[in-house]
């Protein structure tokens, strides 16, 4: 792309709402210079010598991660581990636990952890083209002295979702619950802790949910308004807060209890420092999958077919399977930047290409959601590219996809950004 091209865009609205996007935390300040001795002939008073001028090494480009979008995931939902099925609806036998674990080894399906799954949807590692995900909910004993255990002789990765009241001397636990002992052993030897409320109730407001009242019994009562809100923010915020602190570790998934969910839930969630929400409405995953709405598939001895139907599911083709080294935007100088909420339209979109590594400038691309390609021009000094935006976009969100072919590979970057003011709420659907 030697030569400047002349850009002219007719421009529409677009309105593609991006997905649920994870704010990129600031980058850090750097600490201030550690104060300096002073210079002895300074000291003595001699003309001080001329510093020797200094040499910066070029900076090296990052490396490329090779992501293959065609890839499928699974997430599979466990609860009880038992030899004797009493509630065939949450419980398994360990023999069939561990013959499905055979099957997902014989039929070559990887398993992954979680956040190896979250890295590549956010184009950041590459997994292989057909994964599976190990899930544990609420937190019985048997995921740890029956289930884990049969975990590792295979060497697969787990993720526990557990609801705080729950585990061992919470107010909702028994003698087949988990401690906070063994739990902290888990999290030692790599197993992935996330959040599934504080007790495990439907979450929308107007359901009737057992509450606890000083010096009585528990009694179902219907929260509306304020009274709700503070209940939700304890199910929502404060089981995320208690896991921290007493695991030290970073939470940042959630499972839905019984994967009942609204708009008002998902917004909460997202303030909350949540990445991703789950249910049990099973689906295969791709890479653009909707991270407020991931389906795991819920395994029991009830429902003997669901396993067998979801390792199907993943075994079918879904189109071609050519991998596209996805560069995340955070990675890019781009403006508007990932995320940004502008008031005006922009004069012009542009992208640094080095992030990207040794790209071929002549086979970049750009696309803006709504429009397709349009016209570009490089810079060779600065090493980017820019789209002039010769008439004024309207308010709404605007995805804009940068490729190109890099070392003989296509590579390719995504970001959105908002037009006129940020998007409100939308309406909560009980």
């Amino acid at each position: 792309m030697a030569a400047r091209f002349a850009i002219v865009l007719v421009l529409s609205l677009a309105l593609a709402a991006p997905g649920f996007v994870s704010q990129t935390d600031a980058a850090e300040p750097l600490p201030a210079a550690a104060p300096t001795a002073p210079d002895a002939a300074a000291t003595s008073g001699q003309t001080p010598s001329k510093p020797a001028p200094a040499t910066t090494a070029p900076a090296a480009k990052p490396a490329v991660v090779v992501v293959d979008r065609n890839a499928q995931v699974i997430i599979l939902c466990y609860h009880r581990f038992v030899d004797k099925v009493r509630f065939p609806g949450t419980e398994i036998r360990p023999a069939d636990f561990e013959a499905q674990l055979k099957m997902l080894k014989d039929r070559e399906i990887t398993v992954i952890g979680m956040q190896d799954f979250l890295a590549w949807k956010r184009g950041e590692k590459a997994i292989p083209p057909r994964c599976a995900i190990i899930t544990f909910d609420d937190g019985w004993a048997t995921q740890y002295t029956v289930a884990w255990p049969i975990l590792r002789k295979f060497g697969y990765p787990l993720t526990l979702f557990l609801y705080t009241e729950g585990v061992r001397g919470g107010s909702l636990a028994g003698g087949g619950s988990i401690t906070w002992e063994q739990l902290a052993e888990m999290r030692d030897n790599g197993v992935d802790i996330e959040a599934h409320s504080a007790t495990h109730q439907d979450l929308r407001e107007g359901h009737a949910i057992m509450v606890a009242q000083p010096g009585a019994k528990r009694t179902r009562k219907k929260l509306t308004g304020a009274e709700y809100e503070e209940w939700l923010q304890n199910e929502v915020v404060g089981c995320k807060e208690v896991l921290e602190q007493k695991l030290a570790i970073k939470v940042n998934c959630f499972a839905v209890p019984f994967g009942y969910c609204n708009e008002h839930i998902k917004q909460l969630a997202r303030e909350s420092g949540y990445d991703a929400l789950f249910t049990v409405y099973g689906q295969v995953l791709m890479i653009d999958s909707p991270a407020d709405a991931l389906g795991r598939y819920a395994v029991d001895t009830s429902k003997p077919k669901v396993f067998q139907d979801a390792v199907k599911m993943l075994a079918a083709p879904r189109g071609g399977t050519a991998a596209v080294a996805e560069v995340a935007a955070i990675h890019l100088s781009t403006q508007p930047a990932d995320g940004e909420v502008i008031r005006t339209s922009p004069s012009q979109i542009t992208a640094g290409l080095t992030g990207m590594g040794e790209v071929d400038p002549d086979t970049v691309e750009m696309r803006l959601s709504g429009y397709g390609v349009v016209p570009l021009s490089y810079d060779p000094k600065t090493d980017s590219v820019s789209c002039q935006v010769a008439e004024k976009l309207r308010d709404g969100n605007y995805t804009v996809i940068l490729s190109a072919k890099a070392d003989e590979k296509k590579v390719e970057t995504r970001w959105t950004f908002r037009v006129g003011k940020a998007a409100a709420p939308a309406a909560e659907k009980k």
